[in-house]
Formats: C-alpha cells, sequence, structure tokens
C-alpha cells in the first residue's frame, strides 16, 4: 500500500510530466481565462487533495507555458470539477479546462470522444452551476469532454477527463494537431 506522501508524489509527478507535454505541444488558441489541468490523489475529499498548475496556463508567445509550479490546493475550480466527477467514477481523477468554440467542440466530437453538453435550461435556481452542470452530464458515468457553453454572464469551456494526466494530455495534444491549419 502506497503511504499519502508516496501518493502525493506521484500526483505531482505525473501531473508534472502531462503539463511538459503540453507546454511542448499545445495549441495556445486552446488557453482561456481558467485553462488548466488537475490530478486527484485516490479517495480525494476536498481541493488540498487535488493537485494544479498554480497560475494554471498561459499563452506566451506562440507557445504555452505554466507561469507556476503544480502543487496541491492551488485551483479550487479544477479540484471542484475533479471532486464532483469521482464522486461518479473515483478513477476519473483527472480533468483539464481548454477554450470553448464550436469548430473545437466538432474536432472532438469528430475524435469520437463521448462529449457530453451541459443543458443550463434545466439547472435549478441556486444551485452552483460547475457542481450541478459536472453532475448533470455524470449520470451514466463520466464522459471524456463535458461543454458548458456559457451563458451571458460565464465563459464558454470544454473540460476534458481522464483517468490519468497523460490521457487527458494525450486527447489534448491530439486536439491541437487537428486544429492547426483551422481558423477557431
Amino acid at each position: 500500500m502506497t503511504s499519502p506522501v508516496e501518493q502525493r508524489n506521484e500526483a505531482l509527478t505525473r501531473l508534472s510530466r502531462a503539463v511538459l507535454l503540453l507546454t511542448e505541444s499545445m495549441d495556445p488558441r486552446l488557453v482561456t481565462t481558467g485553462t488548466n489541468i488537475g490530478y486527484a490523489i485516490t479517495g480525494a475529499r476536498d481541493s488540498t487533495s487535488v493537485a494544479a498548475i498554480s497560475g494554471g496556463l498561459v499563452v506566451e508567445g506562440n507557445g504555452v507555458r505554466a507561469p507556476g509550479p503544480c502543487g496541491f490546493g492551488t485551483d479550487p475550480g479544477i479540484a471542484k470539477i475533479i471532486l464532483t466527477a469521482t464522486k461518479f467514477d473515483p478513477d476519473m481523477r483527472c480533468a483539464a479546462t481548454v477554450r470553448y468554440s464550436d469548430t473545437v467542440r466538432r474536432v472532438l466530437e469528430d475524435m469520437f470522444l463521448e462529449c457530453c453538453t451541459i443543458d443550463r435550461s434545466r439547472q435549478p435556481p441556486g444551485v452552483d452551476t460547475m457542481d450541478w452542470g459536472v453532475a448533470s452530464c455524470c449520470r451514466d458515468g463520466v464522459p471524456e469532454v463535458i461543454i458548458d457553453t456559457g451563458t451571458s454572464k460565464t465563459t464558454a469551456v470544454i473540460h476534458l477527463f481522464g483517468e490519468d494526466p497523460a490521457v487527458v494530455a494525450g486527447n489534448i495534444i491530439m486536439l491541437s494537431n487537428r486544429i492547426i491549419r483551422i481558423e477557431l
């Protein structure tokens, strides 16, 4: 059995490797406010058990960079998304958020990833959108992609899910490769 310290170190190692892949290969047009990738330890119950990039991913020149290191408790937003997903499937411990566009949506669907769109018209009043939106798409298991088209007050984003940061980063890199010559 892995000790809690070993598990946290392993999570940081896996996440850091995925971040390196993303900074080398991610299309900067996929970066928006709040773009990040996070990874929870097994049995995570709060944001202090979810590692993410401090400061998220940002565009620098023609590329993407991580302005800070990976650490636990650094991004409550991505942590909330992951913790909601793990309630439905404890193995789906990784998620990333990227920019939404109709083009990106179509490319993800063409990649044969399981996609679900949050239907905000069904949201009960007074309920947290992030928790409810992710949960509304996870009733039959966690899809690989949850699309949030936003509102007049919120930014549209896409959340990608997987069991491991390498899987999520791999999907983002495949998406990046497919949109190279496409206008978003």
